[in-house]
């Protein structure tokens, strides 16, 4: 190999391992700002992101009439067991949901939201759209990005489920 092409190819090659170059790091970056964003926000509601993504999972399980399985709960959010029961306890112990172990299968659990965490979720409303100001992203935007992220998640879960 000349010396022109070893030079190339260690231009290329430090142009792929570049951390601006990194989609894995873009997601992150992106990840950290929009979740430090957040946090005010929520902070009026005195919930931690985990406990709002939780709370989003569980009114919409309201609004259907459903009473989810905690293991339902972790496959939405992507959470394990470990991450997700301490979330549930919190919540429970601020009265903003209840667990209740199936009498037929007491490895089942379901879990419903109190009065008190359906009326929180009229004070949620205004979150999302204060997020998208904060963030001066348009709507039109925010479901085009949106889509392009579920496509990139459908993708990689289909590659992992394909390496089992």
């Amino acid at each position: 190999m000349s010396d022109s092409a070893t030079r190339a190819s260690k231009a290329d090659s430090d142009e792929l391992l570049a951390l601006d170059n990194q989609l894995c790091f873009a997601v992150y970056a992106v990840n950290r700002a929009i979740t430090s964003r957040y946090r005010p926000l929520l902070a009026e509601l005195d919930l931690t992101y985990p406990q709002y993504l939780v709370m989003l999972v569980m009114w919409e399980a309201d609004e259907a009439g459903e009473r989810p399985r905690v293991s339902s709960i972790g496959e939405r959010l992507r959470l394990d067991s470990g991450t997700l029961t301490p979330l549930l306890r919190r919540l429970e112990q601020r009265g903003l949901i209840t667990r209740q172990r199936s009498s037929e299968d007491e490895r089942v659990v379901t879990v419903a939201l109190t009065d008190e965490g359906r009326s929180m979720r009229e004070r949620a409303t205004d979150v999302p759209v204060r997020l998208l100001c904060e963030l001066g992203v348009g709507p039109e935007d925010a479901v085009r990005l949106r889509g392009e992220l579920r496509d990139l998640l459908s993708h990689l879960e289909q590659a992992e489920h394909h390496r089992e």
